[in-house]
């Protein structure tokens, strides 16, 4: 007989600090890891997680939102808007060049899923071909703790999560 006394993992929540992890980004030099230490401590960034890179509902209609209201979160202390998906850093920087977003909004790689899973709000969608992914959400984030957080109930849809959403957040 088993006994099952694991600590099932939590799903990240407001006031929860962010987990040490990193993401890896693909720039002019070469790949390099982004630590979450670096990117949200001494900061505001909203970030957002997509199920995947490419999608329809992530590039029609999620990112697009976040690119046409860049400047409005910018102008309300936003520093940086960051995309997260469970792809790797490849299929990140050219998703960057498609969305026209590269420059403007931060694509950071979960390759294997840790950060996503450290914080609890991974997916599995293997019944639609997509292996273990990342559920859709946007958050709010002061020096390293979440501020707000918006998670979608169906990973087909992006109006919780938003820019509209986080920007009436601010």
């Amino acid at each position: 007989m088993k006994i099952l006394n694991e600590r099932l993992p939590m799903a990240i929540k407001i006031g929860d600090k962010i987990p040490q992890s990193s993401f890896q980004i693909l720039t002019a030099d070469g790949p390099q890891l982004k630590t979450t230490a670096e990117f949200f401590d001494n900061r505001t960034v909203v970030l957002v997680a997509v199920p995947g890179a490419f999608t329809p509902t992530c590039h029609n209609h999620h990112v697009p939102g976040y690119l046409d209201n860049l400047d409005a979160l910018k102008d309300r202390g936003v520093d940086e808007v960051g995309i997260v998906s469970v792809n790797d850093m490849h299929v990140m920087s050219h998703w960057a060049k498609a969305t026209g977003g590269e420059g403007k909004l931060t694509y950071l790689a979960d390759g294997s899923g840790e950060f996503t899973k450290a914080i609890g709000l991974d997916v599995d969608l293997s019944a639609a071909g997509m292996g273990v992914r990342s559920k859709r959400y946007s958050m709010l984030v002061r020096n390293g703790v979440v501020e707000q957080l918006n998670i979608e109930e169906n990973p087909g849809v992006a109006d919780i999560s938003a820019a509209a959403r986080i920007l009436s957040q601010l």
